[in-house]
């Protein structure tokens, strides 16, 4: 569980001067497109760092792999360019000396990896991701670890903008970076419309998800009928919520209406229909899988094509994500919290924190699928951009600079952010931990023998066990005075279209209070 951090003797000593901090490995770079390649990169960063110079946002690039930039920051730098450890201590080395109000990781996972945080709900045919890839832990203080659980408090804004993952031209990534150079913030009234997508199945789920993001559904795609190609007109809204299915480095997003799992979203048909500056929130299975489309001689990822045509915010699952087929949990909820917040006028970086530690609130405790769910989603654009332009109550003085007044303001809000993500740290109970032989009263095999036929799981002995710890949950359990000592997680896959490469699965988590079973729920793989 996360400890008060270290990070706040950073805080105390009174802010750094740089607002924003860009990191990325030279020599990761310089393998995928050599020395001019490299060149090209730096020079489309020196024209963000001077965009973000205007706007109020003092920004500085380094290299996790320069050893001796990384000896003046006293962080320690990458040897091992794979190893998700080492730039896991190096980020943490560089933020708490320069303490950035944003984090910005620069290249796909070849060049800065996902840190490989361990799946609790992994089981072969049912959910294959062994790891959880994330970049959740590059935005928390606790140092490095492969339990998800050890991440529940997030503290950092932090987002990725990824170049293609074995590309060897960086053209893209040089596409992305002046995208977020030229970036303006819009009024809200911009992002009032939104392109809606949803699988047949999930029609219900998605309509609660955009009445409570937008107030309505009316503008919602059921797949099917609904298939691509769309029209510039609707793709060309600001804003995008689409709960389909996806497949593992796959360019596509399927619907599902009984059986029948036809396309619903392609990455080519997007092509030349995203409008520059949207923002995009994607519940599917791997939705921000940055798979390597180059060697696999496949089309681009259709987060990838998303930035590339300006996007200026994707959020999305690097693997196998659930939400159930009527009301809202796990990816819904953590998608809506990030919209929300967007709309309130918060950066994507911002908004990215606030989702996750919303998240993480709203569960109380924090279930294995809660933990995947968490760990899962990640951001994919500059973290410094705001979409939408929100005016601020606050009246600022005359004799104050314009860009003082919003440094001072925006440190005030991390404050609360990280005092928010500290407490989660240190109060939040989680189920990370498997118990394979622990014993089950009758009372609840019987109970677990009912949820699987209700379920259509093959039966009790499929749930699999696990601690709840952190919290104060061992302390209170031993009280007796009635807390979760327990939850069960059964896994099964679901008869589908053998045509399709979407996946079908589900996911029945139960509850155990007090001995016996108080309620269960379950989830669809999206």
């Amino acid at each position: 569980m996360q400890k008060p951090s270290a990070d706040r003797a950073a805080h105390r000593k009174g802010p750094s001067m740089d607002d924003k901090v860009i990191v990325s490995n030279s020599r990761a770079l310089r393998a995928k497109y050599g020395t001019r390649g490299l060149a090209r990169i730096r020079a489309a960063v020196a024209a963000l760092i001077r965009a973000d110079k205007k706007r109020g946002i003092v920004t500085r690039l380094v290299f996790v792999d320069d050893a001796r930039a990384m000896k003046a920051l006293k962080a320690s730098p990458v040897a091992d360019d794979r190893s998700p450890r080492e730039h896991k201590t190096a980020l943490d080395g560089i933020y708490k000396r320069l303490a950035p109000d944003y984090l910005l990781i620069l290249g796909a996972p070849d060049v800065v990896p996902h840190q490989d945080l361990a799946n609790p709900v992994f089981k072969p045919d049912d959910d294959d991701d062994r790891i959880a890839w994330s970049d959740l832990p590059y935005a928390c203080d606790a140092p490095y670890a492969t339990d998800i659980a050890a991440f529940v408090g997030p503290t950092r804004v932090v987002g990725r903008l990824p170049d293609l993952t074995g590309a060897h031209d960086p053209a893209h990534l040089v596409t992305l970076l002046r995208f977020a150079a030229a970036h303006v913030s819009r009024v809200p009234a911009d992002y009032a419309g939104y392109f809606g997508l949803s699988t047949a199945s999930w029609q219900k789920s998605t309509a609660q998800s955009l009445d409570n993001v937008f107030g309505n559904a009316t503008g919602l795609r059921i797949a099917p009928p609904a298939k691509p190609p769309y029209g510039a007109g609707a793709l060309g809204a600001l804003m995008h919520f689409v709960n389909c299915h996806g497949g593992l480095a796959d360019p596509s997003w399927y619907g599902e209406k009984g059986r029948k799992t036809p396309v619903a979203m392609t990455s080519s048909a997007t092509a030349g229909k995203i409008r520059e500056a949207t923002v995009a929130a994607i519940e599917c299975c791997y939705g921000a899988d940055l798979y390597d489309a180059v060697t696999l001689a496949l089309p681009l990822p259709i987060c990838q094509r998303y930035l590339a045509q300006g996007a200026c915010g994707y959020f999305g699952s690097t693997t196998i994500a659930y939400g159930p087929a009527e009301g809202n949990g796990c990816a819904d909820l953590v998608t809506q919290y990030f919209l929300l917040s967007l709309q309130e006028g918060a950066s994507t970086g911002r908004a990215a924190l606030t989702a996750r530690q919303r998240y993480v609130q709203q569960a109380g405790q924090m279930d294995p699928i809660d933990l995947k769910t968490l760990a899962q989603f990640c951001l994919l654009g500059d973290p410094a951009v705001q979409p939408i332009r929100v005016p601020s109550p606050t009246v600022v003085p005359k004799s104050m600079p314009a860009t003082d007044a919003w440094r001072l303001m925006r440190r005030e809000r991390r404050a609360k952010l990280r005092a928010t993500g500290e407490f989660l740290g240190r109060s939040m109970a989680t189920a990370s931990r498997r118990e394979p032989k622990a014993a089950k009263s009758s009372q609840i095999r019987a109970a677990l023998a009912q949820i699987s036929r209700r379920a259509g799981l093959p039966g009790a002995e499929t749930f699999t066990a696990y601690a709840v710890r952190g919290g104060g949950a061992s302390k209170t359990r031993a009280k007796g005075a009635g807390v979760t000592t327990r939850y069960y997680v059964g896994l099964a896959s679901a008869p589908h279209d053998k045509a399709s490469r979407a996946r079908h699965g589900y996911a029945v988590v139960a509850k155990e209070q007090d001995g016996r079973i108080v309620g269960y729920r379950v989830y669809a793989q999206r």
